[in-house]
């Protein structure tokens, strides 16, 4: 994975007005309380990253 996906995937699953997760309910007509699995995902991936990179440069 790239780290473009990551910002594509939290760019486009915000939080809507309701509490929803937008990107859910447009892409799959899904009502999904926000932060959906995708947002997690994105999330736990750039802090992987995040912490590799700081983990890479004090070695």
């Amino acid at each position: 994975m790239k780290d473009d996906q990551e910002q594509a995937i939290l760019a486009v699953h915000v939080r809507g007005i309701d509490g929803m997760c937008v990107g859910c309910r447009a892409w799959w007509s899904r009502l999904v309380p926000y932060p959906c699995w995708q947002v997690d995902w994105a999330i736990r991936r750039q802090a992987r990253t995040i912490t590799t990179r700081f983990l890479a440069g004090v070695r």
